[in-house]
């Protein structure tokens, strides 16, 4: 009892900054002096029997914190966990300091934000502010989708607003030429499979996004899949005549409605 109280306090005492379908996410501090985190709550489905919307909830927030654990563990730039209240429906991570790819790129029309997790961010940073080219942050973006990929991590929802690029000023940069790194986020629908299908339904929907939000993009994704061949090396083969066949099904569905 005593947890589900203290994980309520904390929601009470933080700043929300955005509300998805499944989702309230917040902005916090687990003590008076420590760094900021973003809290994502599950709040109750009033739509759902109570048991099930509660086996439902802990098994989505222990989910995302496993698939979140497996890529810190593989490399990939993920947030940090902070907490965990399954119960509760409460995931603490690392609070990122940056900007999402979404707005750092020319915008056409809204991808959707999924279920919101995305921090308050300046609207006067620019590419040249983290130090980078449009070159440059698709590479970094092709790095990181392969590795979540090699280490087995479908992300099911992978957009440009689902991708962070680090303020430099908000920590040391292993690389001077390349001075900030691309995180991914938000892995609410994320799940573990070793299948070259769902990897490449992954790519497709990512693909799809870049078309839908940003215009005239089919260079920036085509340099993105090139960092994303180079990082899997020999898995590429099987990935890419999956991805035209995904591709082809996806014209299909389009065309018949």
């Amino acid at each position: 009892m005593a947890t589900t109280s203290a994980s309520m306090r904390l929601i009470s005492s933080s700043t929300l900054i955005s509300q998805g379908a499944e989702a309230k996410v917040y902005k916090g501090y687990l003590t008076p002096s420590g760094s900021a985190v973003l809290l994502k709550y599950r709040f109750k489905k009033t739509y759902r029997h109570p048991s099930l919307d509660t086996t439902l909830t802990k098994a989505r927030v222990a989910g995302e914190a496993r698939a979140l654990l497996k890529c810190l563990r593989s490399g990939v730039n993920v947030p940090g966990i902070r907490m965990v209240d399954a119960s509760e429906g409460l995931l603490g991570i690392e609070w990122i300091e940056g900007k999402s790819v979404k707005y750092l790129l020319p915008s056409g029309a809204d991808d959707g934000d999924g279920e919101g997790e995305v921090p308050v961010e300046s609207p006067s940073q620019t590419l040249e502010h983290f130090g980078i080219s449009v070159d440059t942050l698709m590479n970094l973006i092709g790095i990181e989708i392969a590795k979540m990929h090699l280490a087995d991590i479908i992300h099911g929802d992978l957009t440009t607003s689902n991708m962070m690029v680090r303020d430099p000023a908000s920590f040391t940069s292993l690389d001077p030429k390349v001075p900030t790194e691309l995180v991914l986020i938000d892995f609410g629908l994320s799940y573990h499979s070793t299948l070259v299908e769902d990897k490449a339904v992954d790519l497709y929907v990512l693909e799809r996004a870049f078309a839908s939000t940003h215009p005239d993009s089919e260079p920036m994704f085509a340099g993105m899949l090139a960092a994303y061949e180079k990082q899997v090396g020999k898995e590429w083969s099987a990935l890419r005549r999956r991805l035209d066949e995904v591709r082809l099904r996806g014209r299909k569905r389009s065309m018949v409605g």
